[in-house]
């Protein structure tokens, strides 16, 4: 009875010990991919947008994330005053509201 114990054990100690590395290499594989594919591409991007908003200048034209078209006529702290539409109206947008400049 005790022999097949004693076989047991030893069974388990001469398995060979896998190294934690090894282990975790395809967490750490996936996580290198998605950084080079997912994260640095959108950081790169978010840096973009905001060199632009803050070099936008009287008389730019730009475009919202709400999709509104207008024409830079201010520029304050925080937000743009856009002239939008053939009637000069006039709307108060944030910064951070602009998705990009129009051509």
């Amino acid at each position: 009875m005790f022999e097949s114990v004693a076989y047991a054990a030893d069974a388990v100690e001469g398995a060979p010990q896998v190294n934690p590395l090894v282990q975790f290499m395809p967490i750490i594989l996936m996580f290198v991919i998605f950084y080079f594919l997912l994260i640095r591409p959108q950081q790169k991007k978010q840096k973009e947008l905001q060199s632009m908003i803050a070099g936008i200048k009287k008389g730019d034209k730009v475009v919202t994330t709400g999709g509104v078209l207008g024409t830079v006529s201010s520029i304050q702290d925080d937000y743009v005053v856009l002239t939008v539409g053939d009637s000069d109206t006039k709307l108060e947008v944030l910064k951070s509201a602009i998705a990009g400049l129009r051509s």
